[in-house]
């Protein structure tokens, strides 16, 4: 702790600086928290994984977003976006996957087993980046953000046979069916578990919590919902991520949800510039200087690929506008593809100049990602310049098409039975949640 503080200090006072500056140009924060890690590492003399606090606070800063996220989608919207999980997500993960380690073994060599893991993990996307800026935009409720959200989900499950991947490769102990019936046991039984929960007991917790009127016994309650579901999901061997995710869609279901999301903003946005922090981290100076126009040729040729692989699947069916946005806002490497290269190197499936290298690509593909994304629009319009570049909105309950009921007492809780006999879609604003009847 004792070194800990002085580099957290530092990081603060330095990631003020550059991010002030930054803003002037229009660049995103996430470029300062990057290059901060980058110029505090070699000061201190430290790396992302030589402090297991930093680690922490990194990995739940991933988990805050996925909760926020999951808020904003019910189970029944969720499956309501089957069509651009289940089809597009596989699609892209298999197709982009695929040519990766056909590219992996040909041209650079690398055998079967790393192949494998390189070529998944280059296929993953940043959840952090992406979800942040489409939010923080209003591109979200846009169909481009609508497919883009899809296949981020996809993604974030497809971690689990790729973890499952990489203990197969790693272990020659136990067979591959034995790993796969206790994966599926475990996915079952977590699966329920938050699921249940949500349904017939969180809504009658909030209702309790609420009554106690502290704003202090609220957050904490809900920071452990989100910390315990988190935690829940990695004792079954899945992501901490998909733990949040999951907690966020079990309050979706409570009419808490707009207070939960507005008090946890701050919350999510601290912990994330703590994870780009860490991203920065892994920049090696030494080897950026020695290997520059290699690793820019890499991140430059991944992105493309990817892009090209994206667009083609999406074109048909989404159109060639949509299709190119969504192309372009997925065409980086995700954050969680970092943590497969580092267990790549820890299980010495793959030399670690070439783990650095990867990294190194991947961290540019991450750092231009807001830049490409934002100017996104201006290669669009050259492309399309005489054809109709409006999206329709992402079907949402806060956008049209419903009253809104102010209070919840008497009259209102008659006036809300009457909206629903009548197939009437609104929405209730009130302190007053007490006297809420929650369905069981």
């Amino acid at each position: 702790m004792s070194v800990l503080i002085p580099v957290l200090l530092a990081a603060v006072a330095l990631a003020t600086v550059v991010n002030v500056a930054l803003k002037r140009f229009n660049i995103p924060t996430v470029i300062g928290y990057i290059l901060t890690g980058a110029i505090i590492g070699p000061l201190f003399g430290i790396e992302a994984d030589g402090h297991e606090a930093l680690d922490g606070l990194a990995e739940f800063g991933i988990v805050f977003l996925m909760f926020t996220i999951g808020l904003e989608f019910s189970l029944s919207h969720l499956l309501g976006m089957k069509r651009e999980v289940l089809l597009f997500g596989t699609l892209q993960v298999m197709v982009t996957g695929a040519l990766f380690c056909l590219i992996a073994v040909v041209l650079f060599g690398l055998d079967d087993k790393p192949a494998i893991i390189v070529s998944a993990g280059l296929a993953l996307s940043s959840t952090a980046i992406v979800l942040k800026i489409l939010n923080e935009t209003g591109q979200i409720k846009l169909a481009h953000g609508r497919y883009s959200l899809g296949i981020l989900l996809f993604q974030d499950l497809a971690v689990i046979p790729i973890l499952l991947m990489i203990t197969i490769f790693s272990s020659n102990d136990r067979s591959l069916g034995d790993l796969l019936l206790e994966t599926l046991i475990h996915a079952v039984i977590a699966v329920g578990i938050l699921v249940l929960v949500g349904k017939y007991v969180l809504g009658h917790i909030f209702k309790a919590v609420s009554r106690a009127k502290s704003k202090e016994i609220y957050m904490g309650f809900v920071l452990l919902t989100v910390v315990s579901a988190s935690v829940l999901a990695h004792a079954f061997g899945f992501s901490y991520s998909l733990g949040g995710f999951i907690a966020g869609m079990m309050i979706a279901e409570t009419i808490y949800k707009y207070q939960v999301e507005a008090d946890l903003v701050p919350f999510r946005d601290l912990l994330l510039g703590v994870f780009f922090f860490t991203v920065g981290l892994q920049i090696d100076l030494g080897v950026v200087a020695a290997n520059l126009g290699i690793v820019i040729l890499l991140s430059i040729g991944i992105m493309l690929i990817k892009a090209f692989i994206l667009f083609g699947l999406l074109a048909f069916s989404a159109g060639p506008a949509v299709a190119l946005r969504t192309a372009i806002s997925l065409s980086q490497v995700g954050e969680f593809t970092l943590v497969l290269f580092s267990l790549l190197a820890a299980n010495a499936l793959l030399d670690s100049l070439s783990v650095q290298l990867l990294i190194l690509a991947v961290v540019i593909s991450m750092i231009v990602t807001p830049l490409v994304i934002n100017h996104a629009e201006q290669l669009i319009q050259w492309l399309f310049r005489r054809r109709a570049l409006t999206e329709p909105m992402m079907p949402s309950s806060l956008v049209g098409g419903h009253l809104i009921l102010c209070g919840y007492g008497d009259f209102g809780r008659v006036l809300s039975d009457r909206l629903d006999q009548a197939g009437i879609d609104h929405l209730i604003v009130t302190d007053n949640t007490d006297d809420y009847k929650f369905s069981t």
